[in-house]
């Protein structure tokens, strides 16, 4: 694929307050950690042009999560192979207080777990969610760095 990729973010919830300039820069740097290293064979993110990352409240991650995985209740993060991350506001805010970091970073993890899961990366089991972990939190660190925020 010869086009540069993109990506782009949308605040649809309300509730929850952060910086969306931030998470617009951060999120083309995570596109670019993650491209950079390398495109799986085959994985949806070899195809996509563009991706969407929609931010949205429990509510909607939940109707979400019910209709396209039959899984009750809210999720952090869904990501669908055309290119459409949906990710929770509200759980990462409360994620976030529970490790210690700003609402903006936990939604960055999301972007980046996100733009893995596109990449053929999964976590179905105790050794792929390992690897995926261990690749999220080096692209993480990185990603934060490049944009001037301590990991």
């Amino acid at each position: 694929m010869g086009a540069t990729r993109t990506i782009q973010i949308y605040n649809r919830q309300r509730r929850v307050k952060f910086d969306l300039a931030w998470m617009r820069q951060f999120a083309v740097l995570a596109l670019k950690e993650c491209e950079g290293e390398g495109i799986a064979p085959g994985s949806p993110l070899e195809g996509i042009e563009e991706i969407e990352v929609t931010i949205v409240s429990d509510r909607v991650i939940a109707e979400v999560h019910k209709k396209f995985m039959g899984i009750d209740g809210p999720t952090d993060v869904i990501t669908f192979d055309h290119g459409e991350i949906v990710m929770s506001a509200e759980t990462a805010e409360c994620q976030g207080r529970e490790f210690g970091q700003r609402v903006e970073e936990e939604l960055g993890l999301y972007v980046v777990h996100g733009i893995l899961h596109l990449n053929g990366y999964d976590d179905l089991d105790v050794a792929a969610a390992k690897r995926m972990k261990e690749k999220q939190a080096q692209i993480l660190r990185r990603a934060l760095r490049a944009r001037g925020t301590a990991a």
